[in-house]
């Protein structure tokens, strides 16, 4: 039976008057893909920052790997990579040395040919040698994704990681994250492609005001929203409003 390697417990987290996340429960397993939706606001982001150790909740706990989550934390790091919507990178470095630099700082040795496959993956290999303010946002988002996946971590924490793609690169990407889920990987994938999430997703989380308002598979959600149509929007949509309306 598969093991449970995010496990966020009873969160919330409050910004003055606004609760961005409220006595949030998710379970996510090793090789599952977690799509994790909401519309604008709705808490994601604030979610995926205090898993990976940036915020830190005002009441609940996260685990990553059985290893507890903090601001002052350092074994859960190990076992987790997280992909922002913005790529930050070190923009004065060439792409092979941000790779370096990443790899130093993980402690990864042996890490040269895992890169060059990926570099060759996502057609990035004739521009590892130049400095990362030339690229475009694309190429900085192929970029960071390499870099997260150099330590084949348990978990990966993806915020938006379509944003700036071109189709061919998109596809690509879906085609990595649909790999190393095969090989025990879990990710949660927080997007607005719902495309890409009914795609990709063993597992849906629709989140709104900072509250889980339906979980399960495709099939499950369509029977919770009591709609005769299959499509993830309109389950999406049905659910949201109810949550407003109730």
């Amino acid at each position: 039976m598969a093991e449970d390697i995010l496990k966020i417990v009873n969160i919330s987290k409050s910004f003055g008057n606004v609760n961005a996340v409220s006595c949030l429960n998710i379970n996510v397993k090793e090789g599952e893909i977690y799509g994790f939706l909401g519309p604008n606001g709705a808490g994601k982001t604030t979610t995926l920052r205090i898993c990976s150790g940036i915020l830190k909740p005002d009441q609940g706990y996260v685990e990553i790997d059985g290893k507890e989550v903090g601001l002052d934390k350092v074994e859960f790091r190990k076992s987790m990579a997280y992909i922002p919507d913005r790529p930050y990178l070190y923009e004065k470095l060439t792409g092979w040395e941000y790779l370096n630099l990443i790899s130093e700082i993980r402690g990864i040795i042996n890490w040269e040919g895992k890169a060059d496959y990926y570099l060759d993956f996502f057609e990035l290999r004739d521009s590892i040698n130049r400095l990362i303010e030339g690229y475009s946002h694309g190429m900085k988002q192929k970029l960071v994704i390499v870099s997260s996946i150099l330590h084949s971590p348990k978990l990966l924490l993806i915020d938006e990681p379509m944003v700036g793609l071109d189709p061919k690169s998109s596809r690509k990407v879906r085609e990595l994250f649909k790999k190393i889920s095969s090989q025990g990987t879990a990710l949660i994938l927080s997007t607005h492609s719902l495309g890409v999430a009914e795609e990709l997703s063993n597992k849906i989380g629709i989140i709104n005001k900072g509250k889980l308002v339906a979980e399960g598979t495709m099939e499950e959600l369509i029977e919770k929203s009591k709609t005769t149509d299959k499509d993830l929007e309109t389950v999406f949509l049905k659910l949201t409003e109810e949550s407003e309306n109730g």
